[in-house]
Order: structure tokens, then C-alpha cells, then sequence
């Protein structure tokens, strides 16, 4: 899969925040976005996933190399595109349980029940989730690591062709990074996944080998490079 941005302007309520983003996305490649607070990282992955709030004006969004804009979010989904949340929602009284066998069944058929829990079993062993936890209601009550923990745990149950992943490492502590780093890392390495990892820092990255960095400042994309780039931010700030 190939996921295409090009010239992409988006507003948000009557606002632009994005200005002219160009990114290409290949499968099997690891993408890292970079940028302060209110560059419009956050904005641009929801418009790639088609969020209603999100108003495209101009430019357009393909994969592999038809346009994307008309569809709605559960197609995009089932193209194979995947969304990772800032701030996944709470949901008391729908089970974990049921929505990852509803959303996965939706895009790959229905499993077994014994080789759907299997899958879970070794995800929440290797992300180190607590048992309980898939038992409960979808986020209700989760800490900021749990909630983030079972996003990667969807994804690699969702086994998505490119994944966009808005700041997985926020609100951890130093051994959910690494857990989260590595079990990123072991996905599109059994996968050949694409991946997008939004970021405000570059401490994630000390467990990750991406190839590509871009940094957007204000809407647009002010620089890019490789994990050099990274590690130059981490030292000098966001000076562009």
C-alpha cells in the first residue's frame, strides 16, 4: 500500500491548520512526525482518516493512488488504514471484548473464539496489560499507559497495511516506552507495516529505527531528514 498527501489544506472550525502538507507513505517504511504543540500533527492524522470535523480545502489524500476523501472512516479502515488515538475515548458498558471482535471481524471475517483470544492472550502478555483488563468496559477507568497499551494491542490485532500512531508514548513511564517501542517494532517487522509516529520527543525513538523524519512547524512541514534530525530537536528545540 502507498499512502499519498499532497498539498493538503485542512481547516478546523473555520480555522486552517494544516497548510500544504506533502508526505508519501510507503508500505514497510517507519515515518517519525515531529513538531511543538499546536503545529497540527493531531489534525493531520484525523483528516487522513476522514474525522468529520476535519475540512479539506484543497490537495488530496490517496492510497495507492486513488483518492481517499469521499470515503468514509470504516473504508479507509478497510483499505488498511489505522488511527492510534492522542486521547483514546471511554466507553463505559461496551466491553472490550466485543468491540475488538466486532472491528476485527468486520475487516477480516469472523475467527473462532479460541483463536481470537489467543491473539489477545499474546498481545497482553507482551505489552504487559493486566489479565482484567480486557474483561472491562473500553478504556473505563483505564490509566493514560493502559488506554495507550490497548491501542497498539488493536492494532496488531487489526494487522492495518499503514498505522498512524499520535503520540503512543505520552503519559508513560520509561518501561511502557519501551514496551510500546518494542512490540511497534516487532509488528512491522512480522507485518512490513507502514508507520507514522507522531511525537513531541525524541526518547520513543531510543527504542526505534525509523527512517524518515519530518518536522511541521504552523502547518506545514519545515524540515526533514533521518534520526539525526530527531536527535537534534531533542538537543536544540524546535528552532526553524
Amino acid at each position: 500500500m502507498k499512502l499519498e498527501i499532497k498539498d493538503l489544506h485542512v481547516e478546523v472550525e473555520d480555522k486552517e491548520v494544516i497548510k500544504g502538507i506533502t508526505l508519501t507513505i510507503n508500505e514497510g517504511e517507519f515515518h517519525v512526525l515531529m513538531g511543538p504543540n499546536g503545529s497540527g500533527k493531531t489534525t493531520l492524522s484525523r483528516a487522513i482518516l476522514g474525522h468529520t470535523k476535519m475540512k479539506i480545502k484543497s490537495g488530496d489524500i490517496l492510497v495507492d493512488g486513488e483518492s481517499i476523501l469521499k470515503m468514509s472512516t470504516d473504508k479507509r479502515a478497510k483499505l488498511g488504514l489505522f488511527l492510534q488515538f492522542q486521547q483514546p475515548i471511554e466507553v463505559e458498558g461496551l466491553g472490550l471484548l466485543n468491540f475488538l471482535n466486532t472491528a476485527k471481524a468486520s475487516l477480516q471475517g469472523n475467527l473462532s473464539f479460541k483463536e481470537f483470544m489467543e491473539e489477545i492472550n499474546e498481545s497482553t502478555k507482551k505489552l504487559h496489560i493486566k489479565e482484567d483488563i480486557v474483561g472491562r468496559s473500553l478504556n473505563y477507568g483505564f490509566s493514560g499507559g493502559e488506554k495507550k497499551k490497548i491501542e497498539v494491542l488493536q492494532m496488531e490485532l487489526l494487522k492495518p497495511k499503514i498505522a498512524i500512531l499520535d503520540e503512543p508514548d505520552s503519559g508513560l513511564d520509561v518501561d511502557a516506552v519501551r514496551t510500546v517501542a518494542e512490540n511497534v517494532n516487532e509488528f512491522q517487522s512480522k507485518t512490513n507495516a507502514g508507520i507514522l509516529l507522531i511525537t513531541h520527543y525524541s526518547r520513543i525513538l531510543n527504542y526505534m529505527k525509523p527512517k524518515y523524519v519530518h518536522v511541521m512547524v504552523d502547518g506545514k512541514i519545515v524540515q526533514e531528514g533521518g534520526k539525526e534530525l530527531a536527535d537534534k530537536i531533542e538537543k536544540e528545540g524546535y528552532k526553524f
